[in-house]
């Protein structure tokens, strides 16, 4: 009889080894699957875009960005209510052709000028608030672009980035 019942164990065994087995195999084939999925549902990107004057869908720039920085960085003084305040600020210009920030280089000086007069002319109040420096940013932005356009006919600086900006 312990026989008969070792066998009968035994059997139960190899009848339930490859169905383990296999049930294993299909949970791994699945969760591989659904990691595969998940990890790159992300990946997928829209083409980049942007909109025209006339409100129409057009492909953004895929030219590459070149950067001038201009050196060395802006130091300026101004007045303030209690005291003579400083102002240093790195600024570095970036645009997507080359051939404008070539034109930058070739004018620094009247590039400069202008960044200057209208860093001294800023009030220490208003470049204390993130709002104030960003509508400093957007205003040096601009007048670059109008001295470039005035010598290029396009405006030609795509943007002006403040690398560093210290008030004493």
């Amino acid at each position: 009889m312990a026989s008969t019942e070792q066998e009968v164990v035994a059997s139960t065994k190899k009848k339930r080894s490859p169905l383990v087995i296999g049930l294993v195999v299909a949970l791994l084939a699945v969760s591989g699957a659904c990691a595969y999925l998940f990890m790159s549902r992300g990946n997928e990107r829209p083409a980049a875009t942007a909109t025209n004057d006339a409100g129409e869908t057009v492909p953004a720039k895929t030219q590459p960005e070149f950067f001038l920085p201009l050196d060395p960085a802006f130091v300026v003084n101004f007045r303030d209510d209690d005291a003579m305040r400083y102002l240093q600020v790195g600024v570095t210009l970036m645009s997507h052709d080359q051939a404008t920030l070539d034109t930058v280089k070739g004018i620094d000086p009247v590039v400069r000028n202008a960044l200057v007069m209208l860093f001294s002319r800023q009030s220490y109040s208003i470049l204390s608030d993130p709002a104030g420096k960003q509508k400093l940013q957007a205003e040096a932005l601009e007048a670059v672009r109008r001295i470039v356009e005035a010598r290029t006919g396009k405006p030609g600086v795509d943007a002006l980035y403040f690398t560093s900006f210290v008030m004493q």
